[in-house]
C-alpha cells in the first residue's frame, strides 16, 4: 500500500470540517450543562477556551503547521496570537493519558452532566444532545484525525507525540 503523501497546506475543508466537530462539541455541551443554569454552561465554554488556549501555546507554537494550514486549523490561527516556538520542543513533548485527561473533560463534564439531567428528569432534547455529543467526540474526532488530519499530516512523520501514544 502506497504511503499517504503529506499536505503543505491542507485543504481549506479539512480545517472548516475539524472546526466545525470541535465547536459543535463545546456548544452541545455548553447547552447540556445548561441545564444546571446558565453559570455552569459559561464555565465550561471558558474551559473550553482554556483548553484550546493551552493547545495554541503549548503545542501548535511548535508545530510544522505554525502558520500554515493544518487539519485541525489551528496553525494559521496560532500564528496571529504567539509567536513561533522550536520545532524540536514539539517532538520532545511527552503525551500520556493523564495529560490528555483535562482535554477529554470537555466531553466528559457535559456527558455527566447529561446523564445526571436525564436521570434527574428525561427529556428527549437532552438525551438527543448527549447522543450527538458522544458520537461526535469518539466518532467525529476519530474521522477527522483519522483519514483526514493525521494521514496526510507532514508533523507526523517528523515526530508526533500523540501519534505515538495513539498510534500503539
Amino acid at each position: 500500500m502506497e504511503k499517504a503523501k503529506s499536505y503543505e497546506n491542507f485543504p481549506l475543508w479539512i480545517a472548516r470540517l475539524s472546526n466545525l466537530v470541535t465547536i459543535s462539541i463545546y456548544a452541545i455541551g455548553a447547552c447540556i450543562l445548561a441545564g444546571f443554569g446558565i453559570l455552569l454552561s459559561i464555565l465550561y465554554l471558558l474551559y473550553c477556551l482554556w483548553i484550546e488556549v493551552g493547545i495554541l501555546r503549548g503545542s501548535c507554537v511548535n508545530c510544522y503547521y505554525y502558520g500554515k494550514i493544518c487539519g485541525l486549523g489551528k496553525g494559521k490561527l496560532c500564528s496571529f496570537f504567539f509567536k513561533k516556538g522550536d520545532p524540536k520542543k514539539f517532538v520532545e513533548k511527552g503525551v500520556s493519558w493523564s495529560k490528555l485527561l483535562p482535554d477529554f473533560m470537555v466531553f466528559i463534564l457535559p456527558i455527566i452532566g447529561g446523564i445526571i439531567l436525564l436521570v434527574r428528569d428525561f427529556t428527549w432534547p437532552v438525551a438527543v444532545m448527549l447522543a450527538i455529543l458522544i458520537i461526535l467526540s469518539f466518532g467525529g474526532n476519530a474521522i477527522i484525525r483519522g483519514p483526514f488530519a493525521c494521514k496526510y499530516c507532514k508533523q507526523r512523520e517528523i515526530g508526533c507525540p500523540a501519534e505515538k501514544l495513539f498510534g500503539k
